[in-house]
């Protein structure tokens, strides 16, 4: 395994090329890694079209202009929730991206953008995966889930700009 000094994680350039040795795990964490791959390219995939097949109330959702090309600095405001319900799936999910809990808080306010997005690691499956139309937020972060409780790793909620209306310095 080659020794990497500028990230965290030493193999992550083994994880971008494929599977990784990340050494010894509880039982139950190998049969979830080994489940990850199937329930997140196969089985999830299939509901979703059964769901948007079945769904009550009809038709897909509903799109919403996006504010393409954002950039680190600019100010934003994250839309309504009327909006952003509107524009999510069965599973909370626009372009595969979850609305979480914890961000209908975000609702109505200014942000401004930390970063935009190219690359990220899924550890569902450490892989290092492409995306576009994902920016991440200046201190709006991950707290935990109701299902894994609360979290002291502070990730950065992912933001699509479908969710965000980009706003001038005067309308703050």
């Amino acid at each position: 395994m080659k020794e990497s000094s500028n990230c965290q994680i030493p193999c992550l350039p083994e994880m971008a090329e494929g599977e990784a040795a990340v050494g010894p795990q509880p039982f139950i964490m190998v049969v979830k890694r080994k489940l990850a791959k199937p329930w997140n390219y196969c089985f999830k995939n299939r509901l979703k079209k059964y769901f948007a097949f079945f769904r009550k109330g009809g038709g897909a959702p509903v799109e919403i202009n996006t504010s393409s090309g954002l950039k680190a600095g600019d100010l934003v405001r994250v839309r309504p929730p009327e909006d952003i319900k509107g524009s999510l799936d069965s599973f909370n999910e626009l372009k595969g991206c979850a609305f979480l809990e914890s961000m209908w808080q975000y609702c109505g306010t200014t942000q401004r953008v930390l970063k935009p997005l190219e690359k990220f690691l899924d550890e569902r499956d450490y892989k290092v995966k492409k995306c576009r139309g994902i920016v991440i937020l200046e201190g709006v972060i991950c707290n935990g889930t109701p299902v894994f409780g609360r979290c002291d790793r502070c990730c950065h909620l992912f933001w699509r700009e479908e969710w965000l209306e980009k706003i001038g310095e005067s309308e703050k």
